[in-house]
């Protein structure tokens, strides 16, 4: 790796700067990075998705597509770092830390780490969001491309199907990536979409369930809080309203955004604090999707000993 590529720092997370006005000392970061790493070699918890077997926190593909929930700058510093070679080494950690599943899209640099990280021998498990619009790849390309095991239908595209009335569009979704051999879910924002398709008994084997209503719209907010909010909209008690259906539906669930796309992670006891929530709020068979951006701290040490120690299922 060029020098110029980046320069890794010792410092923790990219937002973890202050804490209270005083900056973290570099032996605290230090301190949980080894107790993270002493743990490293032992299983994380699992959970079941039909046939397969994967750890509860999934690493999650946001940073990796530049998906950054928060500045253009941030956006483009995110696609810059991960080259295809930094996605590869990123997943290798991940694996070597327990986590044995990704969520990723279907780009060419997925499809490329993909191929990759088989070359090298991954036992990794791969679970796909897509939509399958005019700009997507058709469902057998995916499968024929990545071998994943499941196909999720994107969440944005099913809260804007929903709301416009067209959730059929979704349903034949799931009917059709069935057809086509492999685990099909649906990913929402709104909890009530959730509800709604566990409550007409659809076929879905998972679902992923953001714990913030982020594609809320504006007429919504208009009529519930009286004031619209910039951009995407993240209020505290989401998380409680989408846990709320996670517990009530059967299938598994995978929780995303419990950082709040970073917004809860300026420190590492806030991180702490969301993963341990998280896993006391979802269903012992629910796991979480988590994006990581390891530039300054490593954020997959630690969040796979946060999941070891709050996600263990009795």
């Amino acid at each position: 790796m060029k020098s110029s590529d980046r320069q890794v720092s010792a410092t923790p997370r990219r937002d973890f700067l202050k804490v209270s006005g005083a900056t973290l000392s570099t032996a605290a970061v230090s301190r949980l990075s080894q107790a993270a790493g002493q743990q490293s070699e032992e299983k994380l918890p699992s959970i079941q998705l039909g046939p397969h077997r994967i750890s509860r926190l999934v690493a999650g593909w946001n940073p990796i597509g530049g998906h950054s929930h928060t500045t253009w700058t941030m956006a483009q510093f995110m696609r810059q770092y991960f080259t295809l070679d930094r996605v590869v080494e990123f997943l290798r950690k991940c694996e070597s830390e327990g986590i044995t599943a990704w969520q990723f899209d279907h780009t060419e640099i997925g499809v490329a780490a993909i191929h990759r990280l088989r070359e090298l021998g991954t036992k990794m498990k791969f679970i796909c969001l897509h939509a399958e619009r005019a700009i997507d790849a058709p469902i057998k390309k995916v499968i024929d491309d990545t071998g994943c095991i499941a196909i999720v239908h994107h969440g944005g595209v099913t809260d804007a199907l929903f709301r416009a009335g067209q959730h059929q569009k979704v349903h034949d979704f799931v009917k059709k990536v069935h057809d086509h051999g492999v685990l099909a879910g649906v990913s929402a924002h709104n909890p009530d979409n959730i509800k709604r398709i566990a409550d007409e008994g659809w076929e879905v084997d998972l679902f992923m369930c953001c714990f913030y209503y982020v594609t809320r719209p504006r007429e919504e907010q208009l009529e519930k809080l009286g004031k619209v909010a910039v951009y995407e909209p993240y209020y505290e008690s989401d998380p409680d309203d989408m846990t709320a259906v996670m517990r009530q539906v059967s299938q598994p669930c995978l929780g995303f955004k419990i950082l709040a796309a970073g917004r809860l992670a300026w420190t590492q006891k806030q991180v702490e604090t969301c993963f341990r929530r998280a896993f006391e709020r979802i269903k012992p068979t629910d796991g979480v999707i988590v994006g990581m951006f390891p530039v300054f701290f490593d954020e997959v040490a630690a969040n796979a000993a946060y999941t070891r120690q709050y996600g263990q299922v009795a």
